[in-house]
């Protein structure tokens, strides 16, 4: 080991990412508390950015009601509490774009698109 990487601390990965990288490959939705509310989101892309673990999905339900319009948005894994996975599926969204900069060198796992 270098200096470099004694210093570095590895990143945490949550009990999470399993249920996480089940949800991708399935394709299934998945269900937790994201502050303080109830969401249900269809899975993307799990990458780390900043030594965390970040999950990018489509949003489908927050608080039981679907968003105004699509968007993927970006959950700090760590964020998200009382994760299932859901029998919903889903499709891959036309919005996610997987060789966006941010995912090169970075990513764990993407649905297929």
């Amino acid at each position: 080991m270098n200096a470099e990487t004694e210093s570095r601390p590895a990143p945490v990965v949550p009990d999470t990412v399993p249920v996480v990288f089940e949800a991708i490959v399935k394709l299934q939705a998945i269900a937790a508390m994201y502050n303080r509310g109830s969401v249900t989101l269809a899975p993307h892309i799990l990458y780390t950015k900043h030594g965390e673990i970040y999950l990018d999905a489509v949003t489908l339900e927050r608080d039981g009601q679907p968003p105004k319009e699509p968007k993927i948005g970006a959950f700090k894994l760590a964020g998200l509490s009382a994760l299932r996975i859901t029998p919903r599926r889903f499709k891959p969204s036309e919005l996610f774009v997987p060789g966006e900069e941010r995912y090169v060198g970075s990513t764990l796992l993407s649905v297929e698109s």
